[in-house]
């Protein structure tokens, strides 16, 4: 007896396969009355007749099982669509996020004020990590952005634009959950005695209302530092400087109409030598990048667009210690030094400036001889010293305060002498080196002291409430309780400086990084350091934006050089 299936399938082998559209398979009068008679009355059903589909085999398809590669192949870029349509999601809700922030807190009475001075390493690094749940904040500070300053060198030669390495600081304060106000303003008096800041706005726009007073708890004082001419006569005058994102721009507009002015028509071979050469002075981390930067723009970029004029640039390093870079180990000094004789650049060490002119910079070298150095640019980067403002603090605690560096903290960056001031960064006088890592250290430290002090005066109110109430056999544990917690909170921990290592820029796309190695030092240098530097300064910018715009300058750079045009 033959089945239905089998019947319906032997139908679908008989119709032909080149039809364009599906026959309907009928059953016939046999295989109807098949389903209802005995299977001994069902006559055999008669053999199809013989067509060129029948007498054909069935072509057999063998499936072979992908190889090992194809599968691995298959399953990456499965992962890779993955990875890719997951990172763009997390990349779109953390930039929205960014720029929706949610509501805020309005301020509380009840609460404590702390007024921040300065948008620095060590102001921004204590509003990021301070819980504003805790406390009234205001911000004061003349520039209302934090500026990443490792990266100034890049912007002064072309390399990064200016916007790319500077945060708002607005964009910082407005994600927390009480209002912060920000005030761009210059601190004009600190009065320690009544704990008031009076503040001025000195920009060129100003309102019916440019000075006011403002009381405080607690002051953070992280106005920074100014750039140290230890008196010698024409720096303030001729000298570029690289401590502002200004000073930045001056320089990069500095140093393209020396060099347009060199390519001048019928200009003198003297004047072309004196106009092509940049001189740095101070050999720290900052002047070292800079020369370095100045070599890749000659390189990379003037020999392609001004190639008559290109070869004759000349880069001279100034520094009056016996070599560049103190704070590194000897090797990477060496190496410094090595690169900078391999691109030409000079480095004249033991060698003291003594006054700078318009067009020369005078100097004296090891063998006290004097030397006229011409100059078309020259850049100042030599030292910090305390601003006017930071001078006229000290001088209301003159037992207290008397190193002229900077202002002599505690070891819980309190000022000595003063009541609820604490100081941060490059205007304290300190073991510490002023470089922006100690103060980033210091910040985030202030944050968590402020948050332990908070905790311990809730734990007080706590304390006060229980013994204002009911005296019962369970109100006495909970106050044997509170009590221990506010011991336990009254023991702050002093600040301590981790050193995570030293890096720098010196041209080429070679990098030295120094850094802490279980008991020793791990020296490094090279192309290899020049990629761990770069991403060790992506990973401290302060948010995604700034990662984002850095890495784009970085490609455009690659692809398309530095811009030449000057503004």
């Amino acid at each position: 007896m033959m089945h239905i299936p089998r019947v319906a399938a032997i139908a679908r082998r008989q119709a032909p396969r080149l039809a364009f559209a599906p026959k309907r398979i009928g059953y016939s009068p046999i295989l109807t009355r098949s389903l209802s008679a005995p299977a001994s009355q069902v006559p055999p059903t008669p053999p199809p007749p013989a067509t060129e589909s029948t007498t054909q085999a069935a072509p057999i398809v063998i499936v072979k099982p992908l190889s090992r590669w194809r599968q691995f192949l298959q399953t990456l870029g499965r992962v890779t669509l993955v990875t890719i349509l997951t990172g763009t999601g997390v990349f779109i809700y953390v930039t929205q996020k960014d720029r929706h922030p949610g509501e805020q807190h309005d301020f509380d009475p009840q609460k404590k004020t702390i007024v921040v001075l300065g948008s620095g390493w060590g102001a921004t690094s204590m509003l990021k990590s301070l819980d504003t749940e805790d406390y009234n904040v205001v911000v004061i500070s003349p520039r209302n952005y934090f500026l990443f300053t490792p990266l100034l060198p890049s912007v002064a030669i072309g390399t990064l634009d200016s916007r790319s390495i500077i945060q708002p600081t607005r964009y910082i304060t407005r994600h927390k959950s009480r209002r912060v106000y920000v005030y761009e303003a210059e601190a004009q008096e600190v009065d320690p005695k009544n704990k008031t800041v009076t503040f001025v706005d000195n920009s060129p726009v100003k309102g019916g209302v440019s000075s006011t007073t403002i009381p405080y708890d607690y002051l953070v004082y992280a106005v920074g530092a100014e750039t140290q001419t230890f008196g010698i006569p024409g720096v303030r005058e001729h000298a570029c400087f690289m401590k502002e994102l200004q000073d930045a721009e001056k320089l990069r507009t500095t140093i393209m109409d020396c060099i347009e002015s060199a390519a001048f028509k019928d200009q003198s071979d003297d004047e072309i030598d004196r106009l092509l050469h940049c001189v740095v002075v101070g050999g720290g981390p900052t002047g070292v990048e800079l020369s370095g930067e100045l070599h890749d723009f000659l390189k990379e970029d003037l020999e392609n667009w001004y190639p008559d004029i290109a070869p004759r640039l000349r880069i001279t390093l100034i520094e009056a210690l016996p070599n560049v870079l103190p704070t590194f180990s000897r090797e990477l000094i060496k190496y410094t030094e090595s690169t900078f004789k391999q691109n030409k650049i000079d480095v004249m060490t033991k060698t003291m400036v003594k006054e700078i002119k318009e067009k020369s910079v005078v100097v004296q070298n090891a063998a006290g001889e004097r030397l006229d150095i011409p100059f078309g640019a020259i850049v100042w980067a030599a030292g910090n010293v305390g601003r006017p403002i930071t001078r006229k603090l000290m001088e209301h605690f003159p037992e207290h305060q008397t190193n002229k560096r900077g202002i002599t903290v505690d070891d819980f960056l309190r000022m000595r002498g003063a009541d609820g001031i604490f100081a941060v960064g490059d205007c304290t006088a300190t073991s510490y080196a002023p470089t922006a890592q100690v103060a980033s250290q210091e910040g985030t430290y202030l944050a968590r002291l402020f948050g332990q002090i908070a905790k311990k005066e809730k734990l007080e109110q706590r304390l006060a409430d229980l013994r204002a109430g009911p005296h019962t056999d369970e109100t006495a544990r909970e106050i044997e309780n509170v009590v221990k917690q506010i011991n336990k909170a009254s023991k702050l921990r002093p600040f301590h400086y981790s050193h995570q290592g030293s890096l720098a820029y010196i041209g080429s796309e070679k990098a030295i990084a120094d850094l802490p190695f279980l008991n020793g030092n791990f020296a490094s240098g090279g192309v290899a350091t020049y990629l761990f530097w770069r991403s060790a300064y992506l990973s401290n910018l302060f948010s995604l934006r700034n990662r984002f715009l850095v890495i784009n300058d970085w490609l455009k750079v690659k692809i398309f050089g530095r811009d030449v045009s000057r503004e």
